[in-house]
């Protein structure tokens, strides 16, 4: 099923503030918590929803992306973050949103018991990847290594003495309106809610060793220079916790060939002045490979050529840009006796004259029409 637009999701237009974003998660998080919808699927996929809407729209870089590309620039179809959130994700990246350091159990008394038990993200990592103008364009997949913290083999763990494995240390405070439950995150296992009981000699102190691990990541066509996609559980991992993700930054290499300019490349293309008067069949480079376009006879230079559907790919699928193919007529610059007498012959020929009226659009009218 389609994702819904998360602007729609919040109720919020695209101008709205970041306090105005808040506060419209914060009121559809109350409306749906699993704590006031106890065994409410269709709340449940509500709860999560304003959660991914909101984990991307209070992030000004994600926000951007989304604005700019939608959920393909944040790399769904590639299998990247935004796919989906879990509860365990919510709780431990949007627990505070009620302010008070309590989290959303506190928030409801901590009626919601083990449920809302904040558990702790692992690191992200973060890489660049290096892509030529023709991976960007169709997209490629890439095979990559990562050194990332990992558990290690026959590393156990047991409930923090502390918290009793709930991972909060909480505290009932009264007041004029009764008792409120007030939550904190346990600071000897650091909201786990479990510690390590025994370990192997390599790893640390927490259970970590360090993994190299080769991971295939899809990159979909049309991403650009700077953008970031992700991986969801790729980063490190943290003991009782869930892991980090994987953060792929786009590095566009630099191309000679051709130009980019959005969706579309550009290529200059020099022939002679006979192939220009005469016409002539050549010979071009495309990302896709070589192709011949046909030259008509009294060709000007300046004149633009478009090859429909041989630029990049949209980000979003829906269409492709095209090759605009930039003439430039060359003028020799070493001529022999011969040439430099045949010249001569026809430089007073009327055919030989400039005749500007004749041209049908001035460079600044094509490159308009073209972008």
């Amino acid at each position: 099923m389609a994702k819904r637009d998360y602007y729609e999701v919040l109720g919020i237009s695209k101008s709205a503030s970041a306090d105005e974003i808040k506060k419209a998660y914060r009121k559809l998080a109350i409306k749906y918590h699993p704590d006031k919808n106890p065994d409410d699927t269709s709340a449940e996929e509500k709860f999560k929803e304003a959660a991914e809407a909101y984990e991307v729209l209070s992030n000004p870089e994600k926000k951007q992306r989304y604005d700019q590309f939608g959920h393909q620039g944040l790399g769904d179809a590639g299998g990247y973050s935004g796919g989906g959130m879990n509860m365990e994700d919510i709780f431990s990246q949007f627990g505070d949103i009620f302010g008070g350091g309590g989290g959303f159990g506190s928030f409801f008394g901590g009626g919601g018991g083990g449920s809302t038990r904040r558990t702790k993200k692992g690191t992200n990592l973060r890489v660049k990847l290096k892509l030529n103008l023709q991976e960007i364009a169709n997209g490629v997949e890439k095979k990559i290594k990562v050194k990332r913290h990992v558990v290690a083999a026959g590393v156990t763990f047991k409930n923090c003495s502390a918290c009793q494995g709930s991972g909060q240390i909480k505290k009932v405070v009264n007041t004029m309106l009764g008792q409120m439950v007030s939550a904190s995150t346990c600071g000897v296992c650091g909201g786990n809610g479990q510690i390590v009981d025994k370990k192997p000699a390599e790893a640390d102190a927490r259970g970590l060793i360090i993994k190299e691990e080769v991971i295939s990541i899809n990159i979909p066509g049309g991403v650009a220079d700077g953008m970031q996609l992700s991986m969801s559980g790729k980063g490190n991992e943290t003991p009782g916790g869930i892991p980090g993700d994987l953060l792929i930054v786009i590095e566009e290499l630099e191309e000679n060939t051709f130009q980019r300019e959005g969706n579309n490349v550009i290529y200059d293309l020099y022939i002679s002045f006979i192939d220009a008067a005469l016409g002539a069949s050549v010979e071009v480079p495309t990302i896709d490979g070589k192709v011949k376009i046909k030259i008509e006879s009294g060709t000007q230079s300046g004149k633009m050529l478009r090859l429909k559907g041989k630029g990049i790919k949209d980000i979003n699928g829906y269409s492709r840009g095209d090759q605009l193919i930039m003439v430039n007529v060359w003028t020799p610059t070493q001529l022999s006796r011969e040439e430099k007498e045949t010249l001569e012959q026809l430089r007073n020929s009327e055919n030989f004259k400039p005749d500007p009226g004749k041209s049908d659009k001035t460079f600044f009218d094509k490159m308009k029409e073209f972008f």
